[in-house]
């Protein structure tokens, strides 16, 4: 079959750093082709956004918080495999496993240090892309300057234990029987869509967040509850009690679905060069949305820092 390649990029106007560049491309990673996007100066710190879902592209929404690092980073958007233009470009031929994404990751790294010519790049991860930075973090700490982990899958088979447990409590208290009997069908770890569909329907009630539907759950079942499960069992606990590049956790006070006080914990836990948590007041699981500019200004601000210790 005839893979057509699709590469654009548009200069825009010459900055403190170089030609601004709008555009995107696909190319090879893990045998496949993969789509990538990016906004930015070509001579700025690269940063690359690894999405979560697993399958959730955020190429579409990006605007909302990469508005303003735009104007510092050469911002890159990954859809990963089965994802997004991605999955519009081919269909992986492998199944899906976490050692799968991991080495995809890492080769996207790999091109855009070569291409844009720097040594190391920063890394962002949201939620299931929190974890695979994370792994990227202990895998390969020698291709980042920084990681920032935002609401990261820490152990989220122990994640979707405290939240069964606080969602049954509350109910009990309110005297659900209808949120206790769907909760009572729910098994850790989840053994199919109807399971998680019953646990995200009142995680988001608890989280005052929008409400997935049954089809939409069980769809997203379909090709990935498998993987899911597999990055689930991680435990970083055990798996990275050490990482040798700074790590900047940024979590949701309310976030219930990947649970703040597990990232609390490995944050206090966790040896690392350099680290930092910084709290979202007013989010849940998704405080690159809910609070965009002061999730932006962090970056911004570490970024600058890391320029003055240059110096």
């Amino acid at each position: 079959m005839l893979i057509r390649v699709v590469i654009i990029v548009i200069l825009v106007t010459h900055g403190l750093h170089g030609a601004t560049i709008k555009g995107g491309e696909a190319i090879e990673v893990g045998g496949i082709k993969q789509w990538i996007q990016f906004y930015g100066e070509d001579k700025a710190p690269v940063l690359l956004f690894l999405h979560g879902g697993p399958g959730n592209s955020a190429i579409s929404y990006s605007d909302r918080f990469t508005d303003k690092l735009k104007k510092h980073f050469l911002v890159v958007l990954w859809d990963q495999r089965e994802s997004g233009q991605t999955l519009t470009l081919n269909k992986s031929p492998q199944p899906l496993t976490v050692s799968l994404f991991v080495s995809d990751a890492i080769e996207v790294i790999e091109y855009l240090s070569t291409k844009y010519n720097q040594k190391k790049i920063y890394l962002a991860g949201h939620s299931w892309g929190g974890y695979l930075g994370l792994r990227i973090a202990l895998a390969r700490p020698d291709l980042l300057v920084s990681y920032f982990a935002i609401s990261p899958m820490i152990h989220q088979l122990e994640s979707e234990r405290l939240s069964l447990e606080a969602m049954k409590e509350k109910a009990t208290q309110e005297n659900s029987t209808a949120e206790l009997t769907e909760l009572a069908k729910v098994k850790v770890p989840f053994e199919n869509g109807e399971q998680l569909y019953y646990h995200r329907k009142w995680l988001s009630k608890l989280m005052n967040s929008s409400t997935p539907t049954r089809e939409k759950v069980n769809h997203w079942s379909d090709t990935w509850l498998s993987l899911f499960n597999e990055g689930s069992e991680t435990n970083f606990f055990e798996l990275a009690p050490e990482l040798t590049c700074p790590v900047y956790f940024l979590i949701g006070s309310n976030d219930y679905q990947t649970h703040f006080k597990l990232a609390e914990s490995y944050y206090e836990n966790v040896v690392c060069k350099g680290k930092e948590l910084y709290w979202f007041t007013h989010s849940a699981h998704n405080p690159h949305l809910t609070e965009s500019v002061k999730f932006q200004t962090i970056i911004i601000d570490i970024k600058n820092q890391n320029l003055k210790s240059e110096l």
